[in-house]
């Protein structure tokens, strides 16, 4: 039964995929800088690493959220934001899977009559406003260095075309790490506590946990998704939200990519509580 009440969480990862695909390979695929198959495949590979190797950060900030702790209630609240994202790409629209989510527990805890917790409900409201300037500061840092060294090295045109490509790529499997990171809680966080998997060694060396098998599950599912839904979404981004040349858009991609690292580093938030800081992910 608990693989039928699952179905909801990898429809929001497909969902998460034919979507949030865009944010990270749209301004290269609209550009015609980088081909949408090997966008699909880079994409693909790297946010199931980034959501097996790191995707335990944001989770527990999430789960503290609110007591989603039967498999039905997971159930309910997966499909909910899973349609609400799907209905979105529907409408070749981006959106945040993370508002979807977060919606969708606060509207459960409403039905349940649980209490959320409004430490981490005002922690989570915060990114949305943290991450767009934190993303515009390394925008502004990134464009005054790109152009420096640019004026500097006075590269043929012909080799900016070929590093450009390459950046994009290797930009974007940064990104799609780090989207795996930050979004694989959005995806399966609700169903960590009931999940079906243990905990076992690969070959008596790597230990591969429960968790992680669920967000392998999860992540497989956010790459069907990029696969099968993700190019009408990122040609509108691309070439209908904002029209970017391929070196900005490079900026744009780093950028957003070096914040959702941020939010989803374990390491980070460890030691910005060890100095009293303000903890991350968040």
């Amino acid at each position: 039964m608990i693989w039928f009440f699952l179905l909801s969480g990898l429809f929001l990862g497909w969902s998460l995929g034919a979507n949030d695909a865009a944010n990270i390979f749209g301004t290269a695929v609209g550009t015609r800088m980088v081909r949408f198959k090997i966008a699909a495949l880079v994409a693909s590979v790297f946010v199931v690493l980034g959501a097996v190797i790191s995707g335990a950060g944001a989770t527990h900030t999430l789960g503290k959220l609110g007591a989603v702790n039967a498999i039905a209630g997971s159930f309910t609240v997966a499909l909910a934001a899973g349609a609400t994202v799907a209905w979105m790409t529907k409408l070749e629209l981006p959106v945040s899977t993370s508002q979807a989510i977060v919606g969708a527990i606060v509207g459960w805890n409403l039905f349940t009559g649980s209490p959320t917790d409004m430490n981490s409900f005002t922690k989570i409201i915060s990114t949305w406003v943290i991450c767009p300037l934190l993303a515009a500061v390394f925008s502004i840092i990134l464009y005054k260095i790109f152009k420096f060294v640019l004026g500097y090295a006075k590269i043929h045109i012909l080799e900016m075309d070929i590093y450009t490509r390459i950046g994009l790529i290797l930009v974007g499997a940064f990104g799609a790490y780090s989207l795996g990171a930050n979004n694989i809680a959005n995806v399966m966080g609700v169903f960590v506590p009931a999940s079906p998997f243990h905990d076992f060694n690969l070959a008596g060396i790597i230990r591969f946990s429960g968790t992680q098998q669920l967000f392998l599950l999860g992540s497989l599912a956010i790459a069907v998704g990029i696969y099968t839904y993700s190019y009408r979404v990122m040609t509108t981004v691309g070439n209908q939200v904002f029209k970017l040349t391929p070196i900005l858009a490079l900026i744009v991609v780093l950028s957003e990519s070096l914040v959702l690292f941020i939010f989803a580093s374990q390491g980070l938030e460890k030691w910005l509580i060890s100095h009293g800081l303000p903890s991350i992910p968040l």
